[in-house]
């Protein structure tokens, strides 16, 4: 019996949208973030929006410098105000550090149908409920209509997007993913990981990405504030495993050191 040549899979090409991240604090993972949705999808162009210096970046990532975001309130601020001016196609993948790109086979072609969508919030039951900023599929017309005068911009900004202006947004058109459809584009609080096209939530990498691959990005972190969240059920799971006694004395250290700030 002759062995068959193996069939070659097409990556995930989406020429319409952009890749974008923004930060000023844990450069080095929010690259990793970029690169790992890079590994999967071939998009337009894939830009990181930082005034820190990088050295030997991914050939496909564009460093574009800004002024420094000192505060998440001036992260919102570029976000709704200024991303658009960089972004040419009809939409914009948005990451963070802690989220980004898992499965490019669960990519639906129905998202491009919407404007705006991300992980649901389950803590809300008003249909408001979509959805969270971290990982999220945005189009121009939205952030453009973020820049109207009658939009009312604060921090945070998908909070201000999916529910203190959505029903102005709504009102001009824009569309809101369904909960249904957003839980299989990223999971954060609702979802599953099994599911999604990608996700949002450091308490969500040890099991996404393995702890050895979770443990190398958290040592590196400069910004450990995110972290406190969920930080007994990370705790546990960075304590599996050869050497988890030694991380998990790590982390309880570094989480008292953030306390005394």
């Amino acid at each position: 019996m002759t062995d068959r040549p193996r069939q070659e899979v097409a990556r995930l090409a989406l020429p319409q949208v952009t890749l974008c991240a923004a930060t000023s604090v844990n450069v080095k993972a929010t690259l990793r973030a970029l690169e790992a949705s890079l590994a999967q999808v071939d998009f337009a162009t894939c830009k990181l929006f930082t005034d820190a210096p990088v050295h030997n970046v991914h050939k496909d990532i564009s460093v574009i410098p800004i002024p420094r975001l000192n505060s998440a309130a001036a992260y919102s601020d570029f976000m709704l105000s200024q991303l658009v001016d960089h972004v040419k196609t009809s939409h914009c993948l948005v990451v963070q550090w802690d989220g980004h790109v898992i499965n490019a086979d669960r990519w639906r072609a129905e998202f491009l149908d919407y404007d705006y969508i991300g992980a649901s919030w389950p803590q809300f039951d008003d249909g408001h409920d979509v959805g969270n900023g971290g990982f999220s599929l945005r189009s121009r017309r939205l952030m453009e209509a973020c820049r109207d005068g009658q939009f009312v911009p604060f921090h945070p900004e998908d909070i201000a997007i999916g529910r203190a202006n959505r029903s102005w947004l709504e009102g001009r058109g824009v569309r809101f993913a369904p909960r249904a459809l957003a839980d299989l584009f990223a999971t954060e609080r609702s979802g599953s990981l099994g599911q999604s096209f990608g996700y949002h939530g450091v308490w969500h990498m040890p099991c996404g990405i393995g702890v050895d691959a979770f443990w190398r990005i958290y040592r590196d972190l400069d910004d450990k504030t995110t972290v406190k969240h969920d930080f007994a059920s990370i705790l546990k799971d960075v304590g599996r495993g050869s050497g988890g006694f030694r991380r998990m004395v790590k982390m309880i250290f570094d989480r008292v050191r953030v306390r005394r700030g």
